[in-house]
């Protein structure tokens, strides 16, 4: 088995999820409602039905289906994760849309088992698929043209990673001859088509630049995947997107994940839905209780209200409870150990990190977000903008509520250069590595960093 049914993986693929989905779905019905009797009579199974389609429509909307044989595991679980995301969103707004009655815990209860039935299925097909190959099916042939570093780099990629199911036969040179030469560009073309060659790597630094439209050419006149190597090994960056303008390739250094429409789409759907169920589940009696306390405390207002840079540099009203006695340094000085200007619950709210909750209101309108780096004060940006190298890539996304930075145990303050350079350096990170399940990973390590004492915290 060479090719096999990879022409038909992408259906393969959502027939599968379709089943799983559908699977989970129904044993969740059975467990809930002690049978499928009543289900067709029922609206869960109108119900089942737009799961299916927002499936459908979300696997097309991401493409989650179009992969190639080298994608990273890790892009193929952050587009699984985007899609989950989009799934639920779709669910939530059908559920508005109908406006009928259903019962919402298992509403919850059935896009959980559904998503884990899409997920199982998703993921195991993928791993199959890699211990197919390494076992010798599901293969491509393939043959390099241009021999050089560049091109032996490429064959050991071939051999070893079996996972991705290449077999080389050998590269076509004009200038080299050898065991592992099979012949001249010329010779390549009878090659090809009595080896039943699947596709065709070209070296670009080898191979005489007018040959390589005849390559083109030809691969297209017989169904020939034709991919072409620029050598880009001494390229300082790893994370390059190559756009091209017309017909000139131009490299875009260092793209951003939160650059893309449709990631800031789903980014955004989570910071309203988590900032909204946060503000109606919890804020709604927390913060009348802590503005009481604040109150009983001390003599000010109950909130702290500070301009911050935030996306773009651009300034925004930051909203916290105040911490401190209401004085003129409030502003600009940051709090430091045994400050005089702290009032006895203010220490406890800045110790609980509770002080920066009413900041779910700047999430809600679009300021900030639920995760990204926490936004410093201006005159504190100013001080660390010229010391640090990159400094201003941690604004090139929205500020948020906690980070990776926060996760970490950089909370509090900073009191030497060496401290914000590593915060910053977290911050970066996490703004060319973004992910929903990074979020969602960093809400977690936030909350358990909240659970021990930080000495920092002042």
């Amino acid at each position: 088995m060479i090719q096999g049914y990879s022409r038909y993986q992408k259906e393969l693929n959502l027939l599968g999820d379709l089943a799983f989905l559908n699977i989970f779905y129904l044993f969740g019905y059975y467990f809930t409602y002690n049978g499928l009797n009543t289900l067709l009579h029922s609206k869960y199974f109108e119900l089942l039905l737009f799961f299916n389609i927002a499936w459908v429509l979300t696997a097309f909307i991401i493409q989650i289906h179009d992969k190639t044989r080298t994608t990273p595991f890790e892009i193929i679980l952050r587009r699984l994760i985007n899609a989950l995301g989009l799934y639920l969103v779709l669910i939530f707004a059908f559920i508005g849309i109908k406006g009928e009655d259903f019962y919402k815990l298992y509403i919850l209860q059935s896009y959980f088992l559904t998503a884990l039935g899409i997920t199982i299925f998703h993921l195991s097909f993928i791993v199959f698929l890699k211990y197919w190959r390494r076992i010798g099916y599901n293969y491509s042939n393939v043959v390099v043209v241009g021999y050089g570093e560049l091109a032996r780099e490429l064959r050991k990629f071939f051999i070893f990673h079996p996972e991705h199911g290449y077999k080389f036969h050998g590269y076509f040179d004009d200038s080299f001859s050898g065991k592992q030469i099979k012949g001249n560009t010329d010779e390549l073309f009878n090659y090809v088509l009595e080896n039943n060659i699947h596709e065709i790597y070209c070296c670009l630094p080898y191979i005489d630049p007018e040959k390589v439209q005849y390559l083109i050419d030809f691969a297209e006149d017989h169904f020939i995947k034709i991919k072409i190597i620029p050598d880009f090994r001494g390229f300082p960056y790893k994370s390059v997107e190559v756009q091209l303008y017309d017909y000139i390739p131009v490299l875009k250094v260092r793209p951003q994940p939160l650059e893309d429409k449709f990631n800031q789409f789903i980014k955004r759907s989570f910071d309203v839905i988590f900032s909204f169920l946060v503000i109606t589940l919890i804020l709604s009696w927390l913060i009348p209780l802590i503005s009481l306390l604040i109150k009983i405390d001390s003599k000010g207002p109950v909130f702290f209200k500070q301009k911050r840079h935030g996306k773009d540099n651009r300034p925004f009203t930051c909203y916290k409870f105040r911490t401190m006695i209401s004085n003129n340094e409030i502003e600009f000085k940051q709090a430091i150990k045994n400050d005089p200007r702290i009032t006895k619950f203010g220490r406890f709210l800045r110790k609980k990190s509770l002080d920066e909750i009413p900041q779910f209101y700047n999430v809600l309108v679009g300021d900030m977000s639920v995760i990204g780096p926490r936004p410093h004060p201006i005159k504190l940006n100013n001080d660390y903008k010229p010391q640090i190298s990159k400094f201003m890539l941690r604004h090139s996304v929205k500020p948020g509520i906690t980070g990776l930075a926060q996760a970490k145990g950089y909370r509090g303050e900073t009191n030497s250069l060496i401290s914000m350079k590593n915060r910053v350096k977290l911050d970066r990170f996490y703004v060319e590595n973004w992910s929903l399940l990074f979020d969602i990973k960093i809400i977690f390590l936030t909350l358990n960093h909240l659970l021990r004492e930080n000495d920092n915290v002042y």
